[in-house]
C-alpha cells in the first residue's frame, strides 16, 4: 500500500477546537455536535439542495429513495419515501444505482444507473432520466423519459452547467476500462448528438485497484479561481483503497477539449488506517444552511475487507488551498464528534 495512504490524519481545517471536543471526549457527544454515519447503510450517496431543504438519496439497489430535511446532520431521523420502482422487465428493471436528483428549469429530474432483468451486466447498464413537475420531489409523479443518449454504455451519469450550456459527465465502459466522458446537453434528457468526448482514463496504479481499472462517480465542483474541477472515484468499489481523484480544468478552457482537463498525480482524499475509515468515494457536495461552510458527503466503510457491502454515508466540511482548489484532509473516525453545519 503507498506510504500516501497512511499519511495525513489531521482534520481538516475546520476541526472541533472547542474545548472538551478532542477525539477523547467520545463518551459523551457535546451539544452541537454530530458524528458520522448520516446512515449505515448509504453507498453512492447524493444531496441536493433546495429552498431550505435538503434531499438526500443513495443506491438501494431495487428502488429510488429520497429522504427530506433541513438538518443534514440529523438524516437518520428525517423520513424516507420510495418515489419510483422499476419495472418488472426491460432496460431499466435491474440493479438500480447511484440516482442523484438535480433541479432544473423549474422540474427535477432523477439520474440512475439501470440494467436489463433479461440480460444484466456492463454491456447494458446505462443511465436513464425521470422527471417530477411537482414543488416537491417527495411527492408527485415522476415520468420516465427514457436513457440518456450516451455513446457507450456506463453509470454513474452527472450534470452541471458552466457558462450557459448544461455538461453531462458520466463513467463509461470502454473496453477493459472505465473512462471518464462529457458531452453537452440538449434537453435534460438527451444530449447534443456527436459531441461526447473522453477526458480522462485509468492510467495510475490507485486506480486500477481491485483488478480492475476504474474511473467513476464523476462530480462538478467550482474552483475558487475559476478553475473547472472533477472530483471522481478511482478503483473497484471492492478495493479497500478506494479514493477520490481529481481532473482540473484552468479558467476558461473548453471542458470538451480533453486537453483541457489535468489529473492530479495522487488521491485528493483517500482511506486512514489509524482512523479506521476504509473505501472513501462517491461523492458529492453541498454547503451548509448559512451557506458559509462547504461540506463532502460520500461513502467509506469500517473494514479493510475487500467488499462493496458495508459502505455508510458520511461528511465533514472542507476549506480551500490558495490555488482555489479543496483540501478534504483525512476521513473522520465513526468515534470522532464534528461540529454541525453552520446554520443548523
Amino acid at each position: 500500500m503507498p506510504l500516501f495512504r497512511f499519511l495525513g490524519t489531521a482534520l481538516l481545517g475546520a476541526a472541533l477546537t472547542t474545548a472538551g471536543l478532542t477525539s477523547g471526549a467520545a463518551a459523551q457527544q457535546p451539544a452541537g455536535t454530530f458524528r458520522n454515519p448520516l446512515r449505515n447503510d448509504g453507498p453512492d450517496p447524493w444531496v441536493t439542495q433546495h429552498r431550505g431543504y435538503y434531499y438526500y438519496t443513495n443506491t438501494t439497489g431495487s428502488n429510488i429513495t429520497l429522504w427530506k430535511t433541513k438538518a443534514l446532520s440529523q438524516l437518520r431521523d428525517a423520513p424516507a419515501a420510495v418515489v419510483w420502482t422499476p419495472p418488472a422487465t426491460g432496460p431499466n428493471s435491474r440493479d438500480i444505482w447511484a440516482p442523484e436528483l438535480h433541479f432544473l428549469d423549474g422540474k427535477w429530474y432523477l439520474y440512475y444507473t439501470a440494467t436489463d432483468q433479461a440480460s444484466p451486466g456492463d454491456n447494458a447498464r446505462y443511465v436513464f432520466v425521470l422527471e417530477n413537475a411537482s414543488a416537491d420531489p417527495t411527492t408527485g409523479r415522476w415520468t420516465d423519459k427514457g436513457k440518456v443518449n450516451t455513446q457507450y454504455p456506463g453509470l454513474d451519469g452527472s450534470v452541471f452547467e458552466h457558462g450557459g450550456q448544461r455538461y453531462f459527465v458520466y463513467s463509461a465502459y470502454v473496453g477493459a476500462q472505465s473512462v471518464l466522458a462529457i458531452a453537452p446537453m440538449q434537453t435534460p434528457w438527451a444530449l447534443r448528438p456527436g459531441q461526447e468526448v473522453i477526458i480522462a482514463r485509468p492510467t495510475y496504479d490507485w486506480e486500477k485497484g481491485g483488478g480492475r481499472q476504474i474511473l467513476e462517480g464523476p462530480e462538478f465542483l467550482p474552483g475558487k479561481k475559476g478553475q473547472l474541477l472533477l472530483v471522481y472515484s478511482a478503483s473497484a468499489c471492492w478495493d479497500d483503497n478506494y479514493s477520490l481523484g481529481m481532473l482540473v480544468a484552468a479558467k476558461g478552457s473548453n471542458p470538451l477539449r480533453p486537453e483541457s482537463w489535468t489529473k492530479t498525480p495522487s488521491p485528493v482524499f483517500y482511506p486512514s488506517a489509524e482512523n479506521a475509515v476504509w473505501g472513501t468515494g462517491h461523492n458529492c457536495f453541498t454547503k451548509s444552511p448559512d451557506g458559509r461552510e462547504d461540506w463532502i458527503v460520500y461513502h467509506a466503510k469500517t473494514a479493510a475487507d475487500g467488499k462493496c457491502a458495508g459502505r455508510s454515508s458520511r461528511m465533514q466540511r472542507f476549506t480551500w488551498n490558495p490555488d482555489g482548489t479543496p483540501t478534504f484532509g483525512a476521513p473522520v473516525s465513526l468515534t470522532q464528534p464534528q461540529l454541525k453545519p453552520s446554520g443548523e
